[in-house]
């Protein structure tokens, strides 16, 4: 698979940028939603031992934070 994506990242944070604005979170370049994304606003993932981000549920990712 080809991938053509830039990390910004400040400080602790990153972000992942595409071609466009909002590209990587289903934005089309034409501002329409998009039903395919790498990730959207909410999202939460833990990195794993391999380093893979693994998406956590929303109920999950709640518990996790008491």
């Amino acid at each position: 698979m080809w991938v053509d994506y830039t990390i910004d990242q400040v400080g602790p944070n990153f972000k992942v940028k595409g071609d466009w604005e909002g590209e990587v979170m289903g934005v089309g370049k034409d501002g329409d939603k998009k039903d395919h994304y790498l990730y959207k606003p909410g999202d939460r993932f833990i990195v794993n031992e391999n380093g893979w981000l693994c998406k956590v549920e929303a109920k999950a990712a709640e518990e996790t934070d008491q």
